[in-house]
């Protein structure tokens, strides 16, 4: 309840696209093996943008 309206901080968000993406790309493995790739890929330019803000 007390942390209803606190906001995301910048990493929380990245890490929560880095999840979905990840997730979102295991799915689509099963079916399209293309488009799941193309997902990956988002996924690792997130963790990228990730590991930027830990320097």
């Amino acid at each position: 309840m007390f942390g209803l309206f606190k906001k995301k901080t910048e990493r929380e968000k990245l890490e929560a696209e880095y999840d979905a993406l990840i997730k979102k790309s295991y799915e689509l493995s099963h079916s399209n093996r293309a488009e799941s790739d193309r997902v990956q890929a988002q996924a690792q330019e997130v963790l990228q943008k990730l590991d930027a803000l830990e320097d």
